[in-house]
């Protein structure tokens, strides 16, 4: 027997045992009577407070429990305090058991079928993990560095402005993501299965229980370069096989089937193909375009990103500068200004920075990222405007000449400042359409260059935004004194794959694409389950 099957046979052993404890526990708490309910307690509370409000509630004295859900009130600012959901269990109560929770079900059994995944961000780890777990051979392929390697590339670059192909913000282990504010929120509806077991999974490699019910949760970058290296090794336990700085280049395909990878150090071959590459790889949809791979074009969103300090956003959110119990305060805005694009900030990283996320050497784009503590001096969001490409062209348009198109717009940028200093301006400066005459402190490491930032972007998407932010100016107090910066071109792919309802490549029957890539997924959580759920119909087809 090989040393990874007698591994594998001993993990299996030790989680079997895992779980038969948690089974036991469960048994216990089961035969208990339960009980939901909902209480409020100041942002400070302790869990003795906790434990009062309940024994207060429900008149008991013994009694274990579980928090369900936690959000913060904060809609009356004189008293801002937590909304939680406790689930409650003791004999004291009269009720009935709660049905245990629908798991993810993944039957191990050796299969002799060789996976090739490509991408280690959400997508492409959770279905190559998934696989390697239900006994598959899965090859996990990476064009990027090791998380610590892609770490100290991240901050020679930040440091000297020298890019560095294999270790930045988009490529690399753990995907854009990994260095992001790490949001754990989806609006998909259809993925709570699969939500569950990857912040379960995030949660046994490190991430704080948390994110099991906040209604808001992150695990910040920090958490988050632990996080994907300790699932690396888990992958690695399971017998699954990990290259990096190793990058698809093409595909060898006959009829309808995928026969080979061609990469930039050899070739492998398989009878399943993942291809999980993100929404930043342009030359990987270039090939899969010319190999005959059906893309179409889809609403995406572009802008810029906006910072404040986050003082400002506490005040205006709380009518403080700090509350007990809270990192920092958020916002979500919305505007539908009349005959323009929808405008709305995305990805709002409180007491983050925003960071150099370009994918290449001769591109300038921007992005947003906290750390777990976000007790960073500043707030930033993106702030975009929703687009038709067809709409936005005035005509009908290919996937590629998308591509094409975007990538200019990133190339225009970095024209501008001759390498990776932000364009910007202020708010104010931006809605009245004036050049900025001072500097300005900021998050942004590689320094900031003074621009007619208005006129930079498509003129629809500028004009939708000098409204938007108007708007957004009306509805929280100070907005107008931060500052505009850069491009934010990587929301979402403005592409879109073709698949069928088994996840497959239309047309092909051993190729998956999945997550942000794929164009049917944003975010860790989205594109994480898009990844598992292609997983599972590889498996429940064998």
């Amino acid at each position: 027997m090989k040393n990874f099957d007698i591994q594998f046979l001993i993990q299996i052993i030790l989680k079997k045992l895992i779980e038969y404890s948690i089974i036991f526990t469960q048994h216990i708490l089961f035969n208990m009577a339960y009980k939901d309910i909902s209480i409020e307690l100041p942002t400070d509370y302790s869990e003795a407070d906790l434990r009062e409000k309940v024994k207060k509630q429900l008149g008991i004295n013994n009694f274990s429990y579980q928090i369900e859900n936690k959000s913060l009130d904060a809609r009356n600012k004189s008293r801002i305090h937590w909304l939680i959901r406790v689930g409650v269990y003791s004999d004291e109560l009269k009720g009935t058991n709660p049905e245990p929770l629908p798991t993810l079900q993944i039957d191990y059994k050796k299969r002799n079928k060789k996976i090739v995944v490509v991408g280690s961000g959400p997508a492409g780890f959770f279905s190559a993990y998934i696989l390697q777990k239900a006994g598959f051979n899965v090859t996990l392929v990476e064009r990027g560095c090791d998380v610590n390697t892609r770490d100290e590339g991240i901050k020679k670059f930040e440091k000297t402005g020298v890019f560095d192909t294999k270790n930045n913000y988009a490529f690399g282990e753990g995907g854009a993501g990994t260095f992001s504010d790490g949001k754990l929120t989806s609006r998909s509806k259809h993925i709570s299965i699969e939500k569950q077991f990857i912040l379960q999974s995030y949660i046994e490699a490190g991430a704080p229980e948390e994110i099991a019910y906040l209604a808001r949760p992150h695990v910040g970058s920090d958490n988050l370069k632990k996080i994907v290296k300790n699932l690396r090794q888990e992958f690695k336990n399971t017998g699954g096989k990990f290259l990096f700085e190793t990058q698809l280049v093409n595909l060898i395909i006959n009829k309808n089937k995928v026969k080979e990878a061609i990469l930039d150090q050899g070739s492998l071959d398989a009878d399943y193909f993942i291809i999980a590459s993100g929404h930043s790889a342009f030359e990987t949809y270039r090939m899969l375009i010319k190999q005959g791979i059906p893309f179409r074009t889809k609403n995406f969103a572009i802008g810029s990103r906006i910072e404040h300090h986050q003082e400002i956003i506490n005040v205006a959110q709380w009518g403080k500068k700090q509350l007990p119990g809270v990192k920092a305060a958020e916002y979500r805005l919305t505007s539908n200004p009349e005959n323009s694009l929808p405008v709305y900030t995305f990805c709002m990283c409180p007491g983050g920075i925003v960071v150099p996320a370009t994918a290449y050497s001769n591109t300038n784009i921007v992005n947003g990222m906290s750390l777990y503590g976000r007790n960073a001096q500043f707030a930033n969001a993106a702030c975009v405007a929703g687009v038709n490409p067809e709409k936005l062209m005035g005509r009908e348009i290919t996937a590629l000449e998308m591509l094409n198109w975007l990538e200019g717009l990133e190339q225009k940028f970095y024209g501008f400042s001759k390498g990776y200093s932000a364009p910007y301006c202020s708010i104010q400066d931006f809605i009245s359409k004036k050049e900025p005459q001072k500097k300005t402190r900021t998050s942004y490491p590689l320094g900031l260059n003074a621009a007619p930032l208005w006129e930079m972007l498509p003129e629809p998407v500028s004009n939708s935004m000098r409204k938007g932010l108007l708007d957004f100016c009306r509805k929280i107090k100070g907005f107008e004194t931060g500052n505009i910066m850069g491009l934010e071109s990587k929301t979402s792919s403005p592409i879109q794959v073709l698949r069928e309802e088994n996840l497959a490549v239309t047309g092909f029957e051993n190729l998956f694409i999945v997550g942000e890539g794929s164009g049917y997924a944003g975010g860790i959580i989205s594109s994480g389950a898009d990844g598992i759920k292609a997983a599972m119909s590889i498996i429940n087809y064998h």
